[in-house]
């Protein structure tokens, strides 16, 4: 596959300032505020350690929360010490985002040396908020405080944040129209993968779909059935049972008044329509586990509806079937958890697919924030081909949608001259 964008190796960074825009956006414990999953972390190292290797001038800009995401709003500080010790150097933390502090600091590097900006929905233009009501184009993001005040200060601009690759928001977006662009370790490998899932993925190709989420994973599910990328869907989690009630199953009024509630409902006759086009291809949970007075209880289909109970992962025979599947997939692709795993008494769905995928021939791709905290709680990683450190980037991706990040990198690929 041809990837268009100029690689890592396109420029020469000996003693030039470099902006290069990460997603380290983590997972933070609500009572220590202390971040509890460095995956993102760690997998920004390749980039940011090449570029002091060829003694660059660094500028690390990333974000951490959002305003519709405001408890975990916070400090980039905890990220640059993880940073430096991973690195074995000291990544110098500017509580400044592009202010006359971050300014300094920048003008002040030195070949080798690397700082790391406060978080950027400190700033309204980068919230998604913004985005979303005032959709500026990326030529119109150039009147930006962010970048018309760090723009000039750079030689080079890096992107290796293809978890943010949806985001059309000034540092992801704005800077290829100014700088000469690369993109970075992280973003080639994470195209790559998911590049190779929608394109080349080894047959039967199973994708394996399950948590709360389910908008953007519905508009993913019929792209990749009308295509032909995914032969079979695994549907568990709230897609699961909206799926059954698709089938004309009735669950029980306190479920559904959940999915109303959620306004969930809404997906039911689109689940309809998919299990009348593609017959066959998507599987459906054969039972449901639900709580009584502290006990887990499984219960078949020909039981419900049960108005007074909430089910909050797949039964036993359940598990068994998607075993099977995935036992003999090509590849593997996973997009949320089976059940409300949190819960020791609805990990069990969650914890049995993962060990049928983490010991399944098939390549396995998996990403999005529950996801991998999922697996990582149950499974080696290591046992996963890919983990890609997008949620929904990915998705969207997967769904055929253009990704801002992409156009941006291609447009800056073909003014520069290409590789």
């Amino acid at each position: 596959m041809e990837v268009r964008m100029n690689s890592l190796e396109r420029f020469d960074y000996n003693d030039k300032a470099v902006l290069l825009r990460v997603d380290v956006n983590s997972p933070i414990d609500p009572q220590t505020r202390k971040i509890v999953n460095e995956n993102r972390i760690k997998k920004s190292i390749p980039t940011i350690q090449y570029l002091l290797d060829q003694g660059a001038k660094v500028a690390i800009i990333a974000h951490q929360g959002d305003t519709l995401d405001y408890q975990n709003l916070m400090s980039m500080r905890e990220h640059a010490e993880k940073l430096s010790a991973h690195l074995g150097q000291t990544i110098t933390y500017v509580e400044d985002v592009c202010g006359p502090a971050a300014v300094a600091a920048v003008k002040n590097l030195k070949p080798g040396e690397a700082i790391f900006l406060g978080n950027l929905r400190y700033l309204t233009e980068e919230v998604s908020g913004f985005e979303k009501e005032v959709k500026l184009t990326a030529r119109e993001m150039l009147d930006t405080w962010l970048v018309r005040t760090m723009a000039p200060l750079f030689d080079i601009y890096v992107n290796d944040a293809f978890a943010a690759a949806h985001r059309n928001c000034p540092s992801m977006v704005a800077f290829q129209e100014l700088l000469p662009t690369a993109g970075g370790r992280l973003l080639y490998d994470e195209y790559e993968a998911l590049y190779k899932v929608l394109n080349g993925a080894a047959k039967p190709a199973v994708f394996v779909l399950g948590g709360a989420k389910i908008s953007d994973a519905f508009g993913m599910m019929k792209t990749v059935l009308e295509n032909g990328t995914a032969d079979k869907i695994l549907a568990s989690g709230v897609t699961g049972v909206i799926m059954l009630l698709a089938q004309g199953l009735k669950i029980g009024a306190k479920y559904e008044q959940f999915l109303k509630d959620k306004d969930l409902l809404v997906f039911v006759e689109p689940a309809r329509e998919m299990l009348r086009d593609f017959p066959g291809r998507i599987e459906v949970p054969s039972d449901l586990a639900y709580e009584v007075d502290g006990q887990r209880i499984n219960t078949g289909l020909s039981a419900l509806p049960m108005d007074d109970k909430m089910f909050l992962d797949i039964g036993s025979d359940t598990m068994a079937r998607y075993d099977a599947i995935i036992k003999t997939a090509g590849t593997i692709f996973v997009n949320g958890p089976a059940g409300v795993y949190e819960n020791p008494l609805f990990e069990e769905g969650t914890k049995s697919l993962w060990n049928s995928i983490a010991n399944a021939p098939g390549y396995s791709v998996i990403g999005g924030g529950d996801t991998v905290s999922a697996a990582s709680k149950y499974i080696d990683l290591k046992k996963i081909n890919y983990v890609c450190t997008a949620g929904g980037a990915m998705v969207r991706f997967m769904s055929g949608k253009k990704l801002p990040l992409i156009e941006a990198m291609e447009a800056a690929y073909e003014r520069d001259g290409k590789d």
